[in-house]
């Protein structure tokens, strides 16, 4: 079929010229279906398009560029105010203890530090029984009888109940610099306190067991029996309590951890030469790298703890229930002989405040010691 022309280049219109397209087919239908129309259309809707384009592009440039974000966070928890425990107490009918102290002391193992611990003696104390042993870091806070711990409070009422043996209890401060503790301190922290409970070597722990508890032996008997001995403390005297027991099972086997810091304090970095020093958050590796210790262990915290360059609290105590929960799965499933990690844990709503864990004291130590614990230790959860 031979091709059409249908107009020329151009011609003059009114005078004008004039350019006009110049369609060239081969088919009569494409002449007779109205092809320039469908053209015309076409051209006339990508005019619109390119128009609806402009107005878009602006909006569509910046939502580009604009940072990707997440659906709004859910609103924080108000963190929950604990309440004392009826144990917290004084009770008309319970006979009194007596807490002596404070008493200074000086230690060789960690040199030019002075510390004050007090002893907590039950009335139903009998030297020629020995007592349980209870040893609570920051003594100043756990002996405060307005404060939220109460530790002597707690015990003289659960000791006269018979929920708990006879139990020494032993509060110590953290250290000094110095030769002379200072007596404006208050319930604050001494100086020495990160170095001592923050640290990942056995310092404390050799301080306090073979300084400091052979000093209190000389006037009061205890048992040398692990699984009746007993540490506890919050915060960085959590971690310290955990050290002491991990170190030493042979001397402690119950471990109240109350919103422990197991994160980064003791951290140092490599330098001038000298390693890098690991901190706290190391203890959920040494957890699993490690045979089980024969140890039993209650943790408290709250998700409204601290998060800060040190850490994450509450994440660190998860941590480390899983580490235990995990060392225990994998030596059952390894069929493997020797003891298992004893575990309980409360987790709250509480920030970084021992409001939880004092309100949580007597279940803690129902569960290390009260009926049905036996020598073992195994008892059902609070």
């Amino acid at each position: 079929m031979n091709a059409l022309v249908r107009r020329g280049k151009s011609s003059l219109h009114n005078g004008h010229a004039t350019a006009e397209k110049v369609i060239v087919t081969k088919s009569p239908w494409l002449r007779q279906s109205g092809y320039p129309a469908i053209l015309s259309c076409l051209l006339m809707y990508s005019r619109l398009l390119l128009v609806i384009g402009s107005f878009l592009a602006l909006p569509l440039a910046i939502w580009a560029q604009a940072p990707l974000t997440s659906a709004a966070p859910a609103p924080a928890i108000t963190p929950t105010k604990y309440e004392l425990p009826p144990e917290a107490y004084p009770k008309d009918d319970v006979p009194r203890g007596r807490l002596e102290g404070p008493f200074a002391f000086k230690s060789q193992v960690i040199p030019n530090t002075v510390r004050r611990y007090w002893i907590f003696v039950p009335a139903q104390y009998d030297a020629a029984k020995p007592a349980n042993l209870l040893v609570f870091h920051d003594g100043q806070r756990a002996t405060n009888p307005k404060g939220s711990l109460r530790v002597p409070q707690v015990l003289e009422n659960m000791i006269h109940s018979k929920q708990i043996p006879v139990t020494l209890g032993v509060f110590v401060t953290p250290g000094n610099t110095g030769d002379v503790y200072p007596d404006n301190l208050g319930m604050s922290n001494p100086n020495h306190r990160a170095q001592e409970y923050d640290a990942m070597n056995d310092g404390y722990t050799r301080m306090l067991i073979e300084e400091l508890l052979p000093e209190v032996a000389k006037t009061y008997r205890f048992s040398d029996d692990p699984e009746r001995r007993a540490i506890g403390g919050t915060s960085s005297g959590a971690i310290c309590a955990f050290s002491v027991a991990w170190n030493r099972p042979d001397q402690f086997r119950n471990v109240l951890s109350m919103i422990g810091s197991y994160v980064s304090i003791g951290y140092q970095p490599a330098m001038d030469g000298k390693p890098m020093v690991p901190g706290g958050d190391l203890y959920p590796t040494l957890i699993r790298k490690n045979p089980i210790k024969p140890l039993k262990v209650f943790l408290q915290d709250g998700s409204n703890d601290l998060s800060n360059p040190h850490g994450n609290w509450f994440l660190a105590n998860q941590q480390m229930l899983s580490a235990l929960e995990w060392a225990n799965e994998n030596t059952d499933k390894r069929a493997l002989p020797g003891p298992r990690y004893r575990l309980n844990h409360v987790w709250g709503t509480g920030g970084h405040s021992d409001d939880h864990g004092g309100s949580l004291l007597p279940d803690m130590l129902r569960w290390i010691w009260g009926e049905g614990a036996g020598s073992s230790g195994a008892a059902t959860a609070p």
